[in-house]
C-alpha cells in the first residue's frame, strides 16, 4: 500500500506516534522539511538543498535525488515509489515534493 508525504505535511501527526506507518510518515514529513546542517548534533541530517536557484527542471531532478539520498539513509523502513512536486502558487517558484512511499516493517538491507 503506497502512503503520500508532502514537505511541510506535519498538522496530521503527533509527537512519539506509537503506530509504525504513522511513525514512519512523520519521520518523512520532517525529512523533507528540513535544511542539512540546521540540526544540532545531527548536522547531516535533512536536504541539502544544492538545488536552490537552478531552472526548475533541473531543481527538480536534484531535490528527487537528494529526498531518494536522504529516505535511504534516515528512513530505511521506507521504499519510495514516487516523487512528484507541486509549485506553491503564492511563492513563485517554490517546489513542494510530494513522495509516494511503501512502509516496512522492518528495515531493508
Amino acid at each position: 500500500m503506497g502512503y503520500i508525504v508532502r514537505s511541510g505535511d506535519m498538522s496530521r501527526f503527533k509527537l512519539n506516534e506509537a503506530d509504525t506507518v504513522a511513525s514512519v510518515l512523520q519521520n518523512i514529513a520532517i525529512l523533507l522539511s528540513t535544511r542539512q546542517g540546521s540540526v544540532p548534533l545531527y548536522r547531516g541530517f535533512g536536504l541539502p538543498m544544492r538545488f536552490i536557484d537552478k531552472p526548475m527542471e533541473i531543481a527538480k531532478t536534484m531535490l528527487a535525488a537528494e529526498v531518494l539520498d536522504a529516505l535511504r539513509e534516515y528512513e530505511p523502513r521506507a521504499e519510495v515509489l514516487d516523487i512528484t512536486f507541486d509549485e506553491d502558487a503564492e511563492h513563485s517558484g517554490r517546489l513542494i515534493p510530494k513522495v509516494e512511499v511503501e512502509i516496512h516493517e522492518e528495515p531493508r538491507i
